[in-house]
């Protein structure tokens, strides 16, 4: 089982539509995928059609009130869901009375490692919050969602500095990748930040990049992954192209390239622009 974690800094980054297409594009190519959702917005819950009610979710689970296979759902396309809800807001407060709280989804995931290939981590947009230290205590590989847009790379560059941070603490460090996202070939400026990511960044850039898709707004309207809505359109080509640089890149298998990658790691060594 493979932990992914999707970070950045701050909201609007297509971080939440990465994680849900991704693991919807993983599910159709046969992998046993789960999507834990870490935001109290409940972005990815609600963009696989589901709403929390009196079912525990991942607060719960956090808090040892539940056991993480008793909080699963199944979600369109195929991908388990761990879903959230605002209540998740409270955790934080919550950790005060805990003890080893950043600990806590990792020991929660631990007894699913023979039931999935991949989990995918959909994290708040704060990187030192409890919540993301929690998913990246849990995590193999940290994805930085990058938006092609203005002010991007200084806001990526800010939440490597706090990535880089907490991975020197872990006796398990994370591998880092990066993914550019919202991206729109027809503006220069657009063309010319991926140029810059490429340099910024190396090989811990993945060579897919996610453009801007209607229909991607679509299907988190519509509850479902992309490849559910329309599998012909480039939403789901973008994801299906990831999913296929995942997989071939080895990571997704039995954790070896997780510990090549933690010895490498470009990302983290690279020279500040």
């Amino acid at each position: 089982m493979h932990v992914l974690s999707f970070v950045n800094q701050k909201g609007g980054c297509g971080k939440t539509t990465a994680a849900v297409n991704l693991a919807g594009a993983l599910a159709a190519k046969g992998r046993r995928v789960l999507l834990v959702d870490l935001d109290p917005q409940a972005h990815a819950t609600m963009a696989l059609g589901w709403a929390a009610e009196d079912e525990p979710t991942v607060r719960e689970v956090l808090l040892g009130e539940a056991r993480a296979d008793a909080a699963l759902v199944s979600g369109p396309g195929g991908v388990s869901l761990l879903p959230a809800s605002a209540a998740l807001a409270d955790f934080e407060d919550a950790t005060a009375r805990m003890l080893h709280a950043e600990g806590a989804l990792r020991a929660a995931l631990e007894p699913l490692d023979a039931r999935f290939d991949e989990v995918l981590l959909d994290c708040p947009p704060r990187v030192d919050g409890v919540l993301c230290a929690n998913a990246l205590r849990a995590s193999d590989t940290a994805v930085l969602v990058v938006e092609t847009g203005a002010f991007a790379l200084q806001g990526a560059v800010k939440a490597l500095d706090v990535l880089a941070e907490l991975r020197e603490t872990l006796d398990r460090p994370f591998d880092l990748r990066v993914l550019g996202t919202l991206f729109d070939r027809r503006t220069r400026f657009a063309r010319e930040l991926l140029m810059a990511l490429h340099g910024r960044f190396g090989e811990a850039l993945f060579d897919t990049v996610v453009r801007t898709s209607v229909r991607l707004r679509e299907a988190a309207a519509m509850g479902v992954p992309v490849q559910v809505l329309d599998p012909a359109c480039r939403g789901a080509a973008d994801f299906e192209a990831l999913a296929g640089e995942w997989l071939a890149d080895g990571a997704g298998g039995d954790g070896a390239a997780r510990d090549a990658g933690a010895s490498r790691s470009p990302a983290f060594q690279t020279t500040r622009p």
